[in-house]
């Protein structure tokens, strides 16, 4: 075990842990990178908010889709593999892109839905072994931690990616950073060999897993918040990085938005793992949640630069407030539930399943917004609107009760696991 005392107090870290936070790292480093750009590279090709749809519809249609199957795969073969089919396919998503060229606007179906499928594979991996590898005790200091290198993924990532594409003509730039997204992520796969073989076994109960909603309160209330944490999250993914390019035609502004975006969530996040006790989560998802609601007013009218910044500022401080208390809470959740030594697995992909239909609808409002009506009308009204969804997730968490739990040892060998402690009408059935 490991100590990192000088950092975040009294924390013992496991290896595996350590090597989850280094491919998480890998991850996050190369989606600073080029995830953002992809969206601008296609508006250069197109010019369409519509098209913009498209593509994220085909990422967020595909990633649950790609969660259920991946989650049944699971049951059979080692979860590690899954993390490592997950890394190829983005992989083989930026060779996509690197070989089809100025052709991508016209495949949104096809890129979309690849890079959806890498999603898939790889966050339900990760999300499993986050549950697997980490403690009640460890979850604040693995989120906290892991929020630290996305934000400095997030600080380094597009500044040098902004940078490289305005200094390279046409888009050369971009088969620049794409290659070397590619490369991280092959980095990723090596260090995932490294990682302590999870194999499980038994039925996929995925159906009786989501029939749970009806006999576990707080399984519902945590899967509800989940789909409107989705129905921000899907349209504001990806339009703020073409707002940011429209208003300023410049890649290297959206690598500077970026960068303070990232460098105030460092230390927001930094402050977050070391504050943000148990007692006190739920009053800290209130105030990320008013946060970031309240700052999307600044954008919404007469947008120019110094107000996106304003923006990058405010929900940089918003979402570690919110994402640190919020992600432990739904991970003590499921430590909780019914036969959770059997059914890791199924709740993870329920939990996404959900966040992903919240996505899916914030993306085909967006698409009708944009098909049918005045863009320059419709857009900011919709984002009023969208933009309360991880502000309505207090309201489903702070119902949220959980009583301590007994602890045994599951039928795989695998780390401790909390057995179910039925609160607020949990049957157990």
């Amino acid at each position: 075990m490991f100590k990192l005392q000088k950092i975040f107090g009294d924390v013992q870290v496991s290896k595996d842990l350590l090597l989850l936070l280094a491919i998480g790292g890998l991850y996050s480093l190369s989606i600073a990178l080029s995830n953002t750009f992809v969206n601008v590279y296609l508006w250069k090709q197109s010019g369409e908010f519509l098209d913009l749809g498209i593509y994220n519809l085909s990422i967020v249609v595909m990633q649950p889709l790609t969660f259920i199957f991946a989650g049944r795969l699971a049951k059979k073969i080692d979860r590690v593999i899954i993390l490592r089919l997950g890394v190829i396919f983005l992989a083989i998503f930026f060779l996509t892109v690197l070989v089809i060229g100025d052709l991508a606007a016209k495949l949104l179906v096809v890129i979309g839905g690849t890079l959806g499928i890498g999603y898939g594979f790889y966050w339900l991996a990760f999300n499993v072994l986050t549950f697997e590898i980490t403690e009640p005790e460890t979850r604040d200091f693995f989120n906290g931690f892991l929020g630290i290198m996305n934000s400095t993924a997030g600080m380094v990532g597009p500044i040098i990616a902004g940078y490289v594409i305005s200094r390279l003509k046409n888009f050369t730039g971009y088969t620049t950073i794409f290659t070397i997204s590619l490369i991280l992520f092959s980095g990723a796969v090596i260090l995932s060999f490294f990682l302590t073989r999870r194999p499980a076994e038994g039925s996929y109960l995925l159906k009786r897993i989501i029939q749970e909603r009806k006999h576990n309160q707080n399984w519902k209330r945590i899967t509800n918040a989940h789909f409107f944490q989705g129905l921000r999250e899907g349209t504001f993914a990806f339009v703020i990085g073409v707002f940011v390019f429209i208003t300023t035609g410049s890649e290297l502004a959206l690598g500077k938005f970026g960068l303070i975006n990232s460098a105030v969530a460092f230390l927001a996040y930094f402050l977050a793992a070391r504050i943000i006790k148990k007692s006190k989560r739920k009053i800290y998802i209130l105030m990320g949640g008013i946060l970031l609601y309240l700052s999307i007013f600044i954008i919404l009218f007469d947008l120019t630069y110094q107000k996106l910044i304003i923006y990058a500022v405010l929900i940089a401080i918003g979402y570690p407030m919110l994402l640190v208390p919020y992600s432990s809470i739904t991970y003590d959740v499921i430590g909780h539930a019914w036969n959770i030594a059997k059914a890791r697995i199924e709740y993870i992909v329920v939990k996404e399943i959900f966040l992903n239909a919240g996505r899916i609808g914030s993306i085909v409002c967006f698409i009708i917004a944009v098909r049918f009506f005045n863009e320059k009308q419709s857009i900011p009204i919709l984002l009023a609107i969208i933009g309360i969804g991880h502000l309505l997730i207090f309201f489903f968490v702070r119902k949220i009760h959980l009583k301590g739990g007994k602890e045994t040892i599951d039928e795989t060998g695998q780390k401790p696991v909390r057995k179910a402690n039925l609160v607020d009408g949990d049957s157990g059935a």
